[in-house]
C-alpha cells in the first residue's frame, strides 16, 4: 500500500448510529479528501457495542457508503469480560496510539469530549512517551451533550474531579472548538461553577481558547435534487407531495413529538394534511402509544427505517417541517443540524423553539414556538399551511441562503486554518 502523506483521524460514535454528529463525522471525512488528506480514518465502536447502549440505530443496509480512501475501523475490545466498559476503550485508545506513532503527519478530531476527546489526549500522551516519531495535531469539538450530561452531571453531585478529567482532556488539544455559542457558554458556566468551589482556572481557559466551529453539513446532498427520485419516495412510502407535516430526528423526551402530536390534533391542519413521525430512539415505543390514543390517530404515520438517500426527499416534499425541542437535563439541543438540512432541502417552511442553540442554526428563517405549548404548535401549523406560494417560495429562498454558510468544506477549511 501507498504510504500516506497526511491523514485526517476522527474519533467518534460514527454510523449506523442516528447522530447529528455522526454526519458530520462522515461530512468531515468527506471534505477532506478534497483539501489535501490522502487517508481519512473514522475510528469508533465495534457494531454490538453500539447495540448494547440502546442507542437508536440506522439499517446497516441503509447506511450510504464512504468515499475511496476514508476507512471507519471499530476495534476490537482488549482484555477480558471482567472490565466490559474500559476493555473497549482500551481497545479505541490503543489503535490511536498505534496511528499516531508511524510518522505520518496527522490531525486527530474529537467529537465529543467524553470518552472521545480524553481518549485522544491518553493517546498522544503514550504516543509521545514511546519515542516513536509522532507528529500529530489534534482538535476537540465539544457537542454539547457531553457539557450537559457529563460535566454538569458531575458539578451537580460534587463529582469534580471526573468533570476536571473532561475539561484537562478538552484543554490539552491544540485546537478547542465548540458546535454553538450556546454550547461555549454552558462550558464556562461549568468551568465557573468549578473553579468556585476549588479555586482552579478552567473558565478562563475555556474562555481564551474554546472557538465556535457550526456542524459541518454536506449541502450538495439537499441541493438540485432530482424530482423523479422524489417521487419514488413518496409513491414508496404512501405520501403526496405538501400532503403531510414532518418531524424527523431522534425520538426521545427533549425533542417534543408529544407536544407535536398535541398540537397537530388542535389544529385544523389534520383535516388537510398528515403527521410523519420519521425517527427512532428511547421514546419511540411511548410515543406511538401516545399517538393511538389521540382523536386523529388515522392521521399519524410513524416510520422507523428512513435512510440517509431518502431523508432529502422526504423533507423537500413536507408541506413543513416541526422540531419542538425543549431543554431538559440530560440534553437540550445545542444546535440543530436536521433544521438546517430541511433549509437547504426546500419545501415548507420550519417551525421550532429557540431551545439551546437553535437560533444560531435557523437565524430568522423560522417560525420560533414557546416549549412545550401544543397551542402555539397548532397556530403556527395553521399559518404556515395558509401561506401564498409566493411567500412560501421567498421563504424557502431565504432559508436556504442562510443554510448554505454550514458547508462542510467551508466549515473544514475554518477548522484546518486554526491549525
Amino acid at each position: 500500500m501507498t504510504r500516506p502523506t497526511r491523514r485526517l483521524v476522527i474519533v467518534v460514535r460514527a454510523d449506523p448510529v442516528i447522530c447529528g454528529h455522526s454526519g458530520e463525522a462522515r461530512n468531515l471525512a468527506e471534505a477532506a479528501l478534497g483539501r489535501g488528506f490522502d487517508e481519512v480514518r473514522i475510528v469508533t465502536w465495534p457494531i454490538d457495542r453500539l447495540v448494547e447502549t440502546g442507542l437508536p440505530l440506522k439499517p446497516l443496509d441503509r447506511v450510504l457508503p464512504y468515499s475511496a480512501g476514508i476507512h471507519v475501523e471499530r476495534p476490537e475490545p482488549v482484555g477480558d469480560y471482567k472490565v466490559p466498559d474500559g476493555r473497549y476503550l482500551a481497545g479505541l485508545t490503543g489503535r490511536l496510539v498505534e496511528l499516531f506513532t508511524d510518522g505520518v503527519p496527522t490531525v486527530a478530531m474529537s467529537l465529543y469530549l467524553s470518552p472521545h476527546a480524553m481518549a485522544v489526549a491518553d493517546a498522544v500522551r503514550i504516543a509521545r512517551a514511546t519515542g516513536l516519531p509522532v507528529d500529530v495535531t489534534t482538535v476537540a469539538e465539544a457537542v454539547g451533550s457531553d457539557v450537559t450530561n457529563v460535566v454538569r452531571a458531575c458539578v451537580e453531585e460534587g463529582r469534580w474531579g471526573a468533570a476536571a478529567h473532561v475539561l484537562t482532556s478538552y484543554l490539552e488539544h491544540d485546537v478547542c472548538l465548540a458546535v454553538s455559542e450556546y454550547t461555549r457558554e454552558i462550558i464556562v458556566a461549568e468551568a465557573e461553577a468549578i473553579d468556585a468551589r476549588h479555586g482552579t482556572t478552567f473558565a478562563a481557559q475555556c474562555r481564551d481558547r474554546v472557538a465556535i466551529s457550526y456542524p459541518a453539513i454536506d449541502t450538495s446532498a439537499y441541493l438540485g435534487l432530482d424530482p423523479r427520485d422524489g417521487r419514488e419516495v413518496l409513491e414508496r412510502r404512501g405520501l403526496e407531495h405538501d400532503g403531510y407535516l414532518l418531524f424527523l430526528s431522534r425520538l426521545s423526551a427533549a425533542k417534543g413529538v408529544e407536544d407535536l402530536i398535541a398540537g397537530f390534533e388542535r389544529s385544523g391542519a389534520h383535516h388537510h394534511v398528515r403527521l410523519v413521525v420519521a425517527g427512532n430512539g428511547p421514546e419511540a415505543k411511548r410515543l406511538r402509544a401516545i399517538a393511538s390514543t389521540s382523536t386523529v390517530a388515522h392521521r399519524i404515520t410513524f416510520f422507523d427505517d428512513v435512510g440517509d438517500a431518502e431523508k432529502p426527499h422526504l423533507m423537500a416534499h413536507a408541506a413543513a417541517y416541526v422540531l419542538p425541542s425543549k431543554p431538559l437535563p440530560e440534553f437540550t439541543e445545542t444546535f440543530g443540524i436536521a433544521l438546517v438540512e430541511k433549509m437547504l432541502a426546500g419545501g415548507g417552511p420550519v417551525i421550532t423553539t429557540g431551545t439551546g442553540g437553535i437560533g444560531e442554526a435557523v437565524g430568522d428563517c423560522a417560525v420560533i414556538v414557546p416549549v412545550e405549548d401544543p397551542a402555539a404548535i397548532a397556530k403556527a401549523l395553521d399559518e404556515v399551511l395558509a401561506l401564498s406560494p409566493e411567500q412560501r417560495a421567498e421563504a424557502e429562498s431565504a432559508a436556504r441562503e442562510h443554510a448554505l454558510q454550514f458547508d462542510r468544506v467551508t466549515i473544514l477549511d475554518r477548522i484546518l486554518e486554526r491549525l
